[in-house]
């Protein structure tokens, strides 16, 4: 047996993940076809490369099946429930960084915090006979941070894409999504909450809790980290 390393399977998150393994001497690299996910790691013995996608990650790493994984804190905290439970935060890795944010249409003048929004929801429902739409794909970190903020009368739809076209085409009144620069945000009319963002997230290598380790995995982990300069 070996220690299992969750990497992104593609893009730059993956990339970026090889380079900073790289140059703390552990060398990550695909083996095969782009569409096979087989991987190698080389400079430290007993570990072995899983591709995933970011997504999958955290699920992989809740149920114990890999001991270490790279993903954004974003995903972790939104598809984990009591993620304090289940995985520990190594490293943040400097990389991927996004901010999961609130934003309204450009035109909404006098919602400016979430005061203003929890106001606007109230008067929509009230003119509309229904809950003022969000969409987003965060519905745990968004319901949340809106119920610890005192906003009510609202309703979350899902959006796993395009999500800032939502109000355009009428199938949402405001967003919540992840964005890096906001550009395509302030393509689409929408200004962001000035009470900042709901989560600052980047790429963050992670331990799982729940993996069972043998005392050769123990000491190959203990290994890597030493290595990577994180013991």
């Amino acid at each position: 047996m070996s220690i299992k390393l969750g990497v992104p399977s593609k893009g730059r998150l993956m990339e970026k993940t090889f380079d900073w393994f790289g140059a703390r001497g552990v060398q990550l690299s695909r083996t095969g076809s782009d569409r096979e996910y087989a991987g190698a790691v080389s400079g430290v013995e007993g570990v072995e490369l899983v591709l995933l996608s970011a997504g999958e990650i955290p699920r992989e790493l809740a149920a114990g099946r890999i001991h270490l994984g790279v993903t954004g804190i974003d995903l972790i905290r939104e598809k984990l429930s009591g993620w304090e439970q289940h995985v520990e935060e190594l490293a943040p890795l400097g990389f991927g960084h996004a901010d999961l944010i609130i934003a309204v249409p450009d035109f909404w003048v006098d919602v400016r915090t979430l005061d203003d929004l929890d106001a606007a929801c109230a008067m929509f429902r009230a003119r509309n006979g229904f809950r003022l739409r969000i969409a987003t794909k965060y519905h745990r970190l968004i319901r949340e941070y809106l119920r610890a903020n005192g906003v009510a009368d609202y309703q979350l739809v899902d959006s796993q894409g395009a999500t800032e076209g939502t109000v355009k085409f009428e199938t949402a009144e405001a967003v919540a999504d992840i964005t890096s620069t906001g550009e395509t945000l302030r393509a689409n009319h929408l200004r962001l909450l000035d009470d900042g963002p709901v989560l600052k997230s980047q790429a963050t290598l992670l331990r799982s809790l729940k993996a069972e380790m043998n005392d050769a995995e123990r000491a190959d982990l203990a290994n890597l980290l030493k290595t990577l300069e994180l013991e």
